[in-house]
C-alpha cells in the first residue's frame, strides 16, 4: 500500500506543478491583458473540419482578436502527413468569422504542445502571447511556453463536463509527466527549420 501511495504521489506531482506554477496567469477571455500574438493550439479534424474543441478554440481566439486583444493568431496543428491538414482547416474556420487571412499565420509542425510552443518562439520569434485552448489544457500550456521563453497568460475554454471532457482531464496526468521533462530538458521540436516571418509581417501590417 506505501508502494503505491508513493506511485499514485508521483505521478500526480507533474499535474501539480504545472497547476502552481501556472494558475496565477490563467485568465478569462474578458479578463486577459492584451499581447500581440495568440496562440491556438490543435485539436483534431473530423472529415477535414475542426473538431468541436478545435472549434471552440477558434472561437475564443476570433473573439480575442474582434475585442482588440491580440492582433495576429497563430494556429499550431499537425500537417505531418498527406490529406491532415490542421492549420489550414484553422485558418479556414477563423476566416469564416471573419478574422483576415492576413492576421492568421500557420505553423504546419506543431505535433504537441511542447513543440508549440518552442517553435513559437525560436521560429516564430513570439515573445509575448494569450494562450487558448481548454481548461484542463490550458495550465500544461503555460508552463511549457513558459519554459520555452514566452511571456504567457492563457485563455481557458470551458466545456460541459462529460465523457470527452473527463478523457481530456485524464489525459492530461501522463502529459504534464511529459511536459515536466519538456521544461527541464527543453528538446528541440520534432522539426526545426528556419526562422519564419509569417508573425512579424503580420503584427507588422496590423499596425
Amino acid at each position: 500500500m506505501q508502494a503505491l501511495a508513493l506511485a499514485c504521489t508521483a505521478a500526480l506531482l507533474p499535474a501539480l506543478w504545472a497547476h502552481a506554477s501556472a494558475s496565477p496567469r490563467v485568465r478569462d477571455a474578458a479578463a486577459a491583458p492584451s499581447a500581440p500574438v495568440a496562440v491556438v493550439f490543435g485539436a483534431g479534424l473530423w472529415n477535414g473540419v475542426p473538431s468541436p474543441y478545435l472549434a471552440h478554440r477558434l472561437d475564443t481566439a476570433a473573439g480575442l482578436y474582434r475585442t482588440g486583444k491580440v492582433r495576429v493568431l497563430l494556429v499550431s496543428g499537425d500537417n505531418s502527413r498527406s490529406g491532415y491538414d490542421e492549420p489550414s482547416a484553422m485558418r479556414d474556420y477563423l476566416t469564416g468569422l471573419g478574422v483576415p487571412r492576413e492576421r492568421i499565420v500557420l505553423d504546419y509542425a506543431g505535433f504537441d504542445t511542447w513543440d508549440s510552443c518552442i517553435r513559437a518562439k525560436r521560429i516564430f520569434g513570439v515573445d509575448e502571447a494569450l494562450l487558448v485552448t481548454q481548461g484542463f489544457h490550458v495550465r500544461r500550456a503555460l508552463a511549457l511556453c513558459t519554459a520555452a521563453g514566452i511571456d504567457a497568460h492563457g485563455v481557458p475554454v470551458e466545456e460541459p463536463r462529460d465523457v470527452t471532457w473527463l478523457y481530456g482531464s485524464v489525459r492530461e496526468i501522463p502529459g504534464a509527466a511529459k511536459a515536466a521533462l519538456d521544461a527541464a530538458a527543453r528538446p528541440d521540436p520534432h522539426f526545426l527549420g528556419p526562422r519564419e516571418p509569417g508573425v512579424a509581417r503580420a503584427l507588422a501590417a496590423a499596425g
